[in-house]
């Protein structure tokens, strides 16, 4: 009976032929076998059947012949000596006639190495059993799946060879296994077998010289599945996704027939789980192809889908990657997918997106600040720098604006445009802000100290909305100022003009009560919301800050340009309106001695940019309160 193995990798070792070329000669008689005819056989001193009473010689063949259990002994040299009636029916032989045959013959032990190694080691005394599976071709036509147990028969030179048919069971497994690695829902390979399959094709990439040695993966899931499945219900919902799946399964082989031509493999498609698939291009040629499978997958699912007499249109969204296989692991490319997908469903879904590593490092960036922020308070990582705002008039500083740096260990310097957004998100600008408030608060206190000749200058500190919502910000203004010895006159807060417009209840309080208490209340970016200047005559705002972007359309230099003169107008406007509310003017972003005189003519108050100073460490404020104090006494 031919057959072929299911067993481990092939090593050295000898051959059926060298067993036979080995045998020695010995004597040999005659021992009746079943039906009665007589075969010859070996007989040694080690036969079983030497020494036994005719009695028991009869209860013997009896009972080995008719176990049902297929079985044979086979002598020290691989040749069997006698076998029962179930091994002859098992093998499609009749029993006597395997008698004298050589037993890796007839169950293919000789198919690898390893078990034709182990097989002997049996034979010679040195190995305890061998048990291995094989698919065995039965003379009829009809294959089997045959467990196989040898082992030493005690006390004797012989071993028992002992056939099971596990063809049902290996059957049952199958269908398990059916059950286990494919989606009931679609027919399409599971969340398992995809993972299965991805594993391999990263570890034979890695050993296989004759593919391309990359990958690919088009991870995608349908856009409004859940509102499919709320409103028209799961029948529905399941009916879509097996619809997709035959969809996602025709671009699979079309890519499978262009790349048959070229000797490469079939794309895997895989329902992982919800409306997520997946589908994997092993030795994968470049991301052009991945892009062409994609646009074809959109293409694919923009013709509407006729279920039953619901008419439905979705799309997808679809994140692609394509890279070596080398050095990749499942995880890391899974989560790479994953990330590219949320990517195109964040750029406006019905869109497949690549995987682009600079964008995955700023988000792992974020993600790195976002777990470090809050610690980073405790550690003291934090620093301010102040820039000065100076009188149009003559020059002089008013005061300074309080900018925060986080000194990461790791990413060095970073501006509050990196940072203050998470710290929103997460709650901890409560905490960093109220660092900022007393650091600035005693800073400021220090300078006046210092240089008391010199009229004290305030510090002007932003405030995020969330400090107003989530903290007693009044109660830390208070007990900041109390502890510090700073006048409340000597604080400004800035808020952004969309935080204040529109204040009412507890923020309204929270800024009247500061107001009361002396504070200046500013609103920073004027000019870039939707501001209801009647409303903002009834709140408490000292201090409009105008955007940089209108003194950015100021003329820089004759033709310039960059040069608006309608920005020029809207601020002028707004000045005028401003000091008719009784409110001071800041005009942020002034870079040129142009932009400060042209901001002086129309009445601006004060100034801020680089044309004055760059923000810089509270030093550098002393050293300009000590030039000013030393101007004042010339």
């Amino acid at each position: 009976m031919s057959g072929t193995s299911e067993g481990p990798a092939p090593t050295a070792g000898s051959t059926p032929d060298d067993a036979r070329s080995a045998i020695t000669e010995r004597h040999t008689t005659s021992v009746l076998a079943a039906g009665g005819t007589g075969v010859p056989v070996e007989r040694g001193a080690g036969d079983p059947l030497v020494g036994r009473s005719a009695a028991e010689l009869r209860d013997y063949r009896a009972a080995f012949h008719a176990a049902h259990f297929a079985m044979a002994v086979v002598d020290h040299d691989g040749f069997v000596t006698s076998a029962n009636e179930a091994l002859g029916t098992l093998l499609g032989a009749p029993a006597a006639d395997l008698a004298g045959q050589v037993a890796a013959d007839l169950v293919d032990l000789a198919s690898d190495a390893r078990t034709w190694h182990a097989y002997r080691e049996v034979l010679r005394g040195r190995q305890a059993r061998l048990r291995c599976t094989r698919r065995l071709k039965h003379p009829d036509g009809h294959a089997l799946w045959a467990q196989i147990t040898v082992a030493p028969v005690p006390g004797t030179a012989t071993v028992l060879l002992a056939l099971a048919d596990v063809s049902a069971r290996r059957e049952l497994q199958a269908q398990l296994r059916h059950l286990q690695m494919y989606d009931a829902v679609t027919r399409l390979p599971n969340r398992t077998l995809f993972f299965e399959r991805l594993s391999g094709a990263l570890e034979s990439a890695s050993y296989d010289d004759g593919g391309t040695g990359r990958i690919g993966l088009c991870y995608l899931d349908v856009d409004g599945f859940k509102a499919v499945n709320d409103t028209l219900g799961h029948r529905i919902g399941d009916r879509l996704l097996a619809a997709v799946a035959g969809r996602l399964t025709q671009c699979a082989d079309q890519v499978a027939y262009d790349r048959w031509k070229h000797g490469h493999a079939v794309p895997l498609v895989a329902r992982l789980g919800g409306d997520e698939f997946a589908l994997l291009v092993e030795d994968s040629t470049g991301t052009e192809q991945l892009a062409d499978l994609a646009e074809s997958v959109l293409k694919s699912l923009q013709e509407p889908f006729d279920l039953g007499g619901q008419r439905l249109s979705v799309s997808a969204s679809i994140g692609v990657v394509e890279r070596r296989a080398a050095g990749t692991t499942a995880t890391h490319l899974m989560q790479a997918a994953d990330t590219t997908l949320y990517w195109a469903k964040a750029d406006g879904k019905a869109r497949w997106t690549l995987f682009d590593p600079e964008r995955n490092a700023h988000r792992m960036t974020r993600q790195a600040l976002s777990s470090t922020l809050r610690p980073a308070v405790e550690r003291g990582e934090f620093a301010l720098e102040y820039q000065p705002l100076v009188g149009l008039d003559d020059g002089g500083v008013r005061g300074v604006e309080a900018l925060v740096r986080w000194n990461h260990p790791q990413f060095g310097t970073l501006t509050p445009n990196r940072f203050i957004t998470l710290a929103e998100e997460d709650g901890s600008i409560v905490q960093l802000g109220r660092w900022v408030l007393r650091t600035a608060c005693a800073q400021a206190r220090r300078w006046q100290l210092e240089h008391p000749s010199v009229p004290p200058v305030f510090v002007s500190v932003n405030v995020a909305v969330r400090q107003v919502w989530d903290s007693d910000l009044v109660a830390d203004v208070a007990t900041i100022l109390a502890e510090t010895g700073l006048a409340p006159e000597l604080l400004q807060l800035e808020l952004t003009e969309s935080a204040v417009m529109g204040s009412a209840g507890r923020p309204l309080q929270a800024l009247q009560s500061l107001s009361d208490m002396g504070v200046r209340i500013a609103i920073d970016d004027f000019g870039t919301g939707y501001s209801n200047l009647a409303y903002l005559s009834r709140l408490p705002v000292s201090v409009l800050k105008l955007d940089g972007s209108f003194v950015r359309g100021f003329q820089y230099e004759d033709g310039d340009s960059h040069a608006n003169p309608a920005d020029a107008t809207i601020v002028e406007a707004l000045v005028r309106l401003a000091h008719r509310l009784g409110l001071t003017v800041t005009a942020e972003c002034v870079e040129t001695a142009l932009q400060a005189d042209r901001l002086r003519s129309i009445g601006c108050d004060t100034g801020q940019g680089w044309h004055y100073s760059r923000a810089v460490p509270p030093d550098g404020i002393s050293a300009l309160l000590k030039a000013t104090a030393d101007r004042a006494s010339a």
